[in-house]
């Protein structure tokens, strides 16, 4: 450390008499100094010692000055007990005074608040306040200082105590020394690190000891014993080092623990006042002769380089190691402090974790210069060496431990090797200049130096034969991963030579102590920076001779991504496949990496045309034309042409072909639509791939984008031999609803089935229908999905047809299954009496086709027209029950729900409530006066659960029909037509006669009893026969109309005679006769003498189809009109017949059209 003056000042009053410098204070930025010197503040421009401007308002000596931390205000105290705050235009805004002398000032770093300290008291001010706040102490206040943060204010006093307030004046730490009032506290400082955790304070007092204290008062280390009264104490602006002066009539270097470094300046009186400038190495003292002095300080610079460890000195006393990569620093020995400040130079030597220090001194004493020394960490002395001649550089070469070797350069000239161990020096090389700088290769065949004339020389070691020189170099240093590279630095230049190419040139400040792979490491000014240098440039240089090996050692170094692509790309076409192969893994080309792969494979295979090998790389790097030619050179012409087409250079290849085979020609037209279909040229691809006979690929882009015009041209210019093209051509005319040019395709190619098909596809029956009629093995391919449409359009009979037609019987059943079940769920169930009709039709058409089925058929025939039957009736029953209002009269009501009341005996139909049925029986009854039939019907549903909506209704009207008479009226009582027997309204032989078990026949819309008798032919007679018979009309013998009386049992009545002959007279009334008490049935059975004398109008008969027989039927009131639907067979009145047909334009039961033929 040196201390160099800068400028010096003397103060006197008018009188020459010398003023006493108590007090110095810089402004925050550096650029002024406030000097407290006899009753004048005085102001200096520090840069050149200028006195700005004398300030005048105080009346007696100024003891104290501070300068606020924003730079806007400073203060002054006097002994003539007043505060003046001056702005920084040096202009005085404010004055307060104390009752005692000031003694000091302080501005708090945070809230700009400013303490005064006088004999007595202390006070606190600030801007916002308009007056002083004042705290009486017990002691004279000496000094005073403010925390970093601003919390709290240390007071020194005379009575050897430090006083810590907070901010409104409030004592929370008393630190009392031990000398007491013998020993007055004289100056205190805060440590303004912002690296310590906690709040510093240094100490110095009239005992003559320097002492450190945390801010709780817990004392840090042991006292400091100093060898005269402390005046001043000021840290560094980061804390580093401390300055003090005294009655030792100097300024001292201190660090911040306390352990003295060296003198500042020496003055001839004491000094009262030091500090330091803000943020820099200068230091200003204040002394009691009116000197003030201004010094900048020069730190040496002390340091060291082994490969990537640096070594300098912190603080003037500890040696930190630092790791130039990773930026990891240690301390490798507490102990080593310097304990005296020398001009040094240390080198390091890493032997594992060891570390020892070469020390060559120099500048001390000229016995010195020649001498160079090793010293352990403890400052043991190990080893000495003299030389010849001045030392002018050393360099560590490293070596095995204990035996760590250096190079020494001289003045003379010699350049000598020197290992610890060793007690002698090695001359290696004497030149004629002196040693500037100087390194070694890593292999220590080399050596660089750099003379006195800043020219580097590269001598080989072993020969001592000069190899080249460089000019304009300060330092240099050899690369420790590459044999051949150095690197050397001057005139603001970084040079990097490789072997003997040329000097490769860059900006860079500093000078070169080292290079490891890319990181130089470069000395500027103070600093150590690692700085990462490409190697580019060199590696340039060896491809450019191809020396692709060496080229990749260097990028190994640190060289980018587009210089390892470079390398790769330049060893591919030198054909070093190793070498390119290392650099495209390192820059990840997976492209080439398989490029190579498949090269070496083929190698490995026989193959060693290295022209084909270069082609391949020409056309992975894109030079397609210098492969073309290199393909045609080695006989692949395949290749080009591939390349050309797969890079869509069609162009290209058509001069490439010339004149050659036309099948290369087509492929090549054909390649070229392929690459104009990808590019979205679609109508150009077209064009190319019917040019190139490709006509189902034309027709595919055709066809995609509907271009029906184009396509009809197509198909009609192929011949109907190339059936592919022409179905793909059908196929799109389908698509885009074209139907007639689908149907001229496929009448071209004579496919009948696919134009069947086209039809059904687009519901076009008539034509498919009269396809069938021309070429019946179609019928399955049209009916059955003509039946399905029929179907799924609710056109249930003529899907029924349909099926027919096409012979799926089971499938025409299982449809109207399903149609059944759907309709009973949606409580449907007209429409399911309807479909269970159809069902039965079915089976009866199954049964007459299909022997093996008959009996299963005809069983399920009879249920289906049972449940057809009663799922009609249950219609009326479930809107009577479900509906506001019903249309039925009550007598039709009455008479459905008795009807099936009678079939509900057994199992119900699925959706059939027999609550409903019940109650619909019950609620009729009482209203057309059948009580017994009604109480009946009650009693039952009392066995049934009942819905909660019928539940108060029902109960009220169970308990009024009880009010009723047991007995039915007789108006509503059925009478048989056959053995004319009243039968009572509820029978147990169901809807049969009590008495003659004749099965009644009821009208399919009112239930009422039919006067119609059912009567069977005897065996001999056939259908036909017996309809011939009927047919030939006997003439009737005409009677005059009378009354007659007639008795039946207790009642008599009167019977009009309307002229028609007498029963006795008629064969078939005698044949309604039977054995009265029988149980079995006994039918009527009629020959052909009574069909003689039946009346064609008079009977009816249900021609079913085979295989059941007809059923005939003969009425006996000829009067009464019965019609009969010829499709379903139900019997009606004709008048309830005639108004359902033109409410409904056909039967309510099958639903047959009126206007269809029977």
């Amino acid at each position: 450390m040196r201390a160099v003056p800068t400028w010096i000042d003397k103060v006197h009053d008018r009188d020459k008499v010398e003023q006493c410098i108590y007090d110095l204070a810089f402004r925050p930025d550096g650029s002024q100094l406030i000097v407290a010197a006899g009753n004048r503040v005085l102001v200096y421009d520090t840069a050149d010692g200028t006195l700005i401007q004398p300030l005048k308002g105080h009346k007696d000596t100024v003891y104290c000055v501070a300068y606020a931390k924003d730079g806007k205000r400073f203060a002054s105290g006097s002994a003539d007990k007043s505060i003046i705050i001056w702005t920084s235009k040096l202009e005085g805004i404010l004055k307060y005074t104390h009752n005692d002398s000031i003694q000091c000032v302080a501005y708090n770093p945070v809230t700009h608040q400013l303490a005064s300290c006088s004999s007595g008291d202390f006070g606190l001010w600030s801007p916002e306040q308009k007056s002083v706040s004042k705290h009486k102490v017990s002691s004279k206040i000496t000094c005073c200082g403010w925390t970093n943060d601003g919390q709290y204010l240390a007071l020194g006093m005379m009575n050897g105590v430090v006083s810590v307030r907070n901010k409104n004046g409030e004592e929370k730490v008393k630190i009392e020394r031990p000398g007491g009032s013998s020993s007055p506290i004289w100056s205190i400082a805060w440590n303004p690190s912002k690296d310590e955790h906690n709040d510093i304070l240094a100490v110095a007092d009239w005992g003559q000891r320097l002492s450190f204290y945390q801010l709780s008062g817990k004392q840090i280390g042991k006292d400091r014993q100093l060898s005269f009264d402390p005046c001043c104490v000021s840290f560094f602006s980061k804390g580093e080092y401390i300055v003090m002066g005294g009655s030792d009539k100097q300024a001292s270097l201190y660090t911040r623990d306390g352990v003295r470094l060296g003198t500042i300046g020496e003055q001839s009186s004491w000094v009262w006042t030091s500090r330091v400038k803000p943020d820099s190495n200068y230091v200003v003292l204040g002394c009691q002769d009116g000197t003030i002095a201004f010094f900048q300080l020069i730190f040496s610079t002390v340091h060291g380089l082994y490969k990537d460890r640096y070594a300098y000195r912190d603080s003037m006393t500890d040696v930190i190691v630092q790791h130039l990569i990773t930026e990891q620093k240690v301390i490798p020995c507490r102990e080593l402090q310097l304990k005296k400040q020398l001009n040094i130079h240390f080198l390091i030597f890493s032997s594992s974790c060891h570390y020892k220090v070469s020390l060559s001194s120099i500048n001390t004493h000229k016995c010195l210069e020649k001498r160079l020394q090793c010293l352990s960490f403890t400052a043991v002395r190990e080893k000495e060496w003299l030389m010849e001649s001045l030392i002018r550089y050393i360099k560590v070469i490293g070596g095995p431990p204990g035996r760590e070797g250096l190079l020494v350069g001289l003045k003379n000239g010699a350049i000598l090797k020197i290992f610890v161990d060793n007690p002698f020096a090695i001359t290696l090389l004497k030149q004629n200049t002196s040693v500037r700088c100087l390194d070694m290769s890593t292999s220590r065949s080399k050596l660089a130096v750099v003379d006195e004339h800043n020219t580097c020389l590269v001598y080989d070691i072993h020969t001592k034969e000069l190899l080249f020189q460089e000019p304009n170099a300060n330092s240099v240093a050899w690369n420790t991963q590459c044999e051949d590279m150095l690197c050397f630095s001057g005139s603001g230049y970084l040079n990097i030579k490789a072997s003997n190419f040329p000097v490769h040139q860059q900006k860079l400040q500093g000078f070169v102590v080292g290079y490891n792979g890319s990181k130089i490491f470069c000395l500027h000014v103070y600093s150590m920076a690692a700085v990462e240098v490409p190697q580019s440039a060199p590696m340039y240089q060896y491809l450019e001779r191809r020396m692709f090996q060496e080229a990749y050692q260097i990028a190994c170094l640190g060289v980018t991504d587009n210089d390892w692509r470079d390398l790769a790309t330049e060893a591919l076409e030198g054909l070093d496949f190793h070498t390119a192969k290392k650099a495209f893994i390192r820059v990840r080309d997976l492209r080439y990496l398989e490029l190579i792969n498949s090269i070496e494979e083929r190698k490995k295979r026989g193959e060693s045309n290295n022209q084909l090998f270069l082609a391949d790389v020409y056309a992975y790097q894109g030079k397609f034309h210098e492969a073309a030619k290199l393909y045609r050179k080695t006989g692949h012409d395949s290749r080009a042409l591939s390349m050309y087409t797969d890079l869509r250079m069609f162009e290209y290849a058509k001069d490439f072909l010339g004149s050659a085979d036309p099948k290369d020609t087509k492929l090549l037209m054909k390649k070229q639509a392929d690459w104009a279909k990808n590019s979205k040229e679609p109508r150009a691809a077209a064009d190319m791939y019917l040019t190139a006979g490709e006509h189902m690929k034309a027709i595919e882009i055709i066809g995609e984008h509907g271009w029906m015009d184009m396509l009809i041209d197509l198909a009609r210019k192929l011949d109907k031999a190339e059936r592919e093209p022409l179905s793909r051509c059908a196929v799109f005319f389908k698509k885009f609803n074209h139907h007639g040019y689908a149907a001229e395709i496929y009448n071209k190619m004579g496919d009948l089935k696919a134009l069947v098909l086209l039809h059904v596809d687009t519901r076009h029956w008539d034509e498919a229908f009269s396809l069938v009629e021309k070429h019946s093995q179609f019928r399955d391919d049209v009916y059955v999905p003509y039946a399905q449409w029929l179907a799924e359009h609710d056109r249930f009979e003529e899907a029924q047809r349909a099926f027919h037609k096409a012979g799926r019987q089971a499938e025409a059943v299982r449809v109207l299954e399903q149609l059944t079940h759907n309709a009973v769920v949606e409580s449907r169930f007209n429409d399911a009496s309807y479909y269970y009709w159809m069902l039965s039709m079915q089976c009866l058409d199954i049964a007459r086709d299909n022997s093996e089925k008959k009996e299963e058929m005809l069983k399920k025939f009879h249920s289906f027209q049972h449940l057809a039957e009663l799922y009609h009736v249950y219609h009326s029953v479930h809107r009577y029950m479900s509906e506001p209002f019903s249309s039925n009269m009550p007598e039709i009501l009455f008479n459905i729900s008795r009807f099936l009341f009678h079939n509900l005996t057994r199992d119900v139909p699925m959706g059939i409530s027999k609550v409903d049925t019940l109650y619909a029986l019950a609620k009729q009854s009482k209203l057309l006066g059948a009580y017994k039939v009604a109480r009946h019907a009650f009693e039952k549903l009392q066995g049934l659960k009942i819905p909660s909506r019928y539940q108060d209704s029902m109960e009220l009207s169970c308990l009024t029909v009880r009010s009723k008479p047991y007995r039915d009226s007789e108006d509503l009582i059925p009478m048989c037509y056959r053995c004319s027997t009243n039968n009572p309204l509820l029978n147990n032989q169901g809807n049969s006669c009590i008495n003659c078990r004749q099965p009644f026949i009821y009208s399919a819309s009112s239930y009422e009893v039919l006067p119609l008798v059912e009567f069977y032919l005897e065996d001999d007679i056939s259908d036909e026969e017996a309809v011939s018979l009927i047919d030939l009309e006997v003439p009737r013998v005409e009677r005059n109309s009378s009354w007659q009386e007639m008795s039946r049992g207790e009642s008599q009545c009167l019977r009009l005679d309307d002229g028609t002959e007498d029963p006795e007279d008629d064969p078939f009334t005698a044949k309604l006769s039977f054995e009265q008490g029988g149980r079995a049935f006994v039918p009527v059975l009629v020959n052909r003498a009574v069909l003689r004398c039946m009346s064609r109008r008079d009977v009816l008969i249900k021609r079913w189809p085979r295989p059941l027989s007809w059923q005939y039927y003969r009425s006996l009131l000829p009067d009464v009109s019965i019609t009969m639907c010829p499709s379903c067979f139900q019997m009606f009145h004709s008048e309830d017949y005639e108004l359902l047909v033109l409410q409904h334009n056909c039967c309510p039961y099958c639903r047959r059209p009126i206007d269809e033929p029977s």
